[in-house]
């Protein structure tokens, strides 16, 4: 599981560096199956750079060379997203440790205000997903994720012949340009609120978590006592 996590983590960064070097060579965007140059649905950078060469990969202008390194890395997300799901539903975790209950959706108004003012659980609660958590990842893996990888297989010449279908379900290939661009907005988003919220919570208690499995709980506040319990955990 953490194995998997860091692979979706590189790729997602790959993927994020190596998009940005290739919408960089027409930073427009459009709807339908054509583009009407004259009437984008947005349009970056005037018609030139959209994002500066620091942020791209490569950093100098190379669509084919960014094109390769979106390829390679979307197969690696593609693989590590499969063996990740693989590992939950084999394991019952989706079911048991991400699906919300109703109790929890009616509170979530309440655990966004707590991650408001970055008050974490402790104890027991510490131990499991909150509910922002389970709906935030939910969304991503069975949403965001698959939308970004059915739009990004759209723009391929060689999978619409194959399947002309998809194009047809996006409703043209600048349709699939666009959702491509405004999913992977969504995850880049998530990513940036996913390491706030590391550093928020403990940035060495967090990455001990995901790179070792030993993570430390804080116990509920006690002015009587500053005990702090160790706990392994096997995923």
């Amino acid at each position: 599981m953490r194995a998997t996590h860091w692979l979706i983590a590189l790729s997602l960064f790959v993927l994020f560096l190596s998009g940005l070097q290739i919408f960089n060579a027409h930073p427009a965007l459009y709807w339908g199956n054509a583009s009407e140059f004259d009437q984008p649905l947005l349009s970056f950078g005037g018609g030139d750079r959209a994002f500066p060469s620091w942020i791209t990969l490569p950093a100098e202008q190379d669509l084919a060379g960014g094109r390769r390194w979106h390829f390679f890395f979307a197969w690696c997300l593609v693989a590590g997203l499969g063996v990740y799901l693989v590992a939950n539903l084999s394991r019952g975790r989706i079911g048991r440790d991400l699906l919300p209950t109703g109790n929890e959706l009616r509170g979530i108004g309440r655990s966004a205000l707590d991650h408001l003012r970055l008050r974490f659980p402790h104890g027991e609660k510490a131990r499991h997903y909150n509910v922002l958590q389970k709906v935030a990842y939910l969304g991503v893996m069975f949403v965001v994720i698959p939308l970004v990888i059915l739009t990004g297989l759209a723009l391929s010449p060689a999978i619409d012949t194959a399947f002309p279908p998809l194009l047809f379900i996006f409703g043209g290939r600048q349709s699939a340009r666009s959702l491509h661009f405004f999913g992977t907005t969504i995850l880049f988003l998530f990513f940036v609120v996913h390491i706030l919220m590391v550093v928020a919570a403990g940035p060495i208690n967090e990455m001990r978590s995901i790179i070792t499995g030993w993570f430390a709980i804080r116990a509920v506040p006690d002015p009587k006592s500053t005990n702090v319990k160790q706990v392994h955990d096997s995923d």
